[in-house]
């Protein structure tokens, strides 16, 4: 059987980071599957339901503490792979990654080293040229659309989680201003916080 698997929310500075695996036929696939970025969040929502009812998916979650942690952004990406793999994938399996490293080979060594199953390979831009990737794409971005929205009734108004948006941006720095300390769900190792730390810091001094 074959699978696709692409991941969501490696590049933003709040939250975690997901991958899904989408297992079976591709031609059970609906029509109008696409790169979830050209889509919009309503026809994601649409297509994913589709995609849950006819595939077997597997989603992986990488949390805020283990990004923070020891090991680099292209192992934590072969992890999720490997672990959204795991759940739906059998042995002799054959699928397709979006790379997630700048060796395409090495990714796909990788993952199949952590999965346990040989058949895979991986393809920079793979989400454009295979319908399962498509599909798991569209998975992994309505996890991570979700997960933002539970941060959002947790916190208030985050935005979307990306450095470059405005709102998110705000968000930590009035959060940074009224606790002295980033919130829980902010990559601490993140540029964007230490910045957003750095500037409440000199705040501070320059208010002293």
């Amino acid at each position: 059987m074959r699978f696709g698997v692409d991941e969501a929310g490696k590049g933003p500075v709040l939250g975690s980071m997901f991958a899904a695996c989408v297992r079976g036929d591709p031609a059970d696939l609906p029509d109008g599957i696409a790169d979830s970025k050209r889509l919009s969040p309503e026809r994601r929502e649409e297509l994913s339901g589709v995609i849950r009812d006819r595939f077997e998916v597997g989603v992986a979650e990488i949390p805020v503490a283990r990004i923070d942690g020891d090991e680099d952004m292209n192992s934590l990406g072969v992890a999720a792979h490997a672990d959204a793999i795991r759940a739906v994938a059998r042995e002799d399996d054959t699928g397709m990654c979006d790379a997630g490293d700048t060796s395409e080979s090495r990714f796909a060594r990788r993952v199949a080293d952590a999965s346990g199953v040989s058949g895979v390979d991986a393809e920079h831009k793979a989400d454009d040229h295979y319908p399962l990737v498509a599909a798991a794409s569209i998975v992994a971005k309505v996890e991570r659309d979700a997960h933002v929205a539970r941060l959002a009734d947790e916190y208030g108004e985050v935005g979307s989680g990306y450095p470059s948006d405005p709102t998110t941006r705000e968000f930590l720095h009035e959060w940074v201003r009224d606790h002295g300390e980033l919130p829980d769900c902010a990559r601490a190792s993140w540029s964007t916080s230490q910045d957003v730390l750095a500037a409440a810091e000199q705040s501070g001094l320059d208010e002293f």
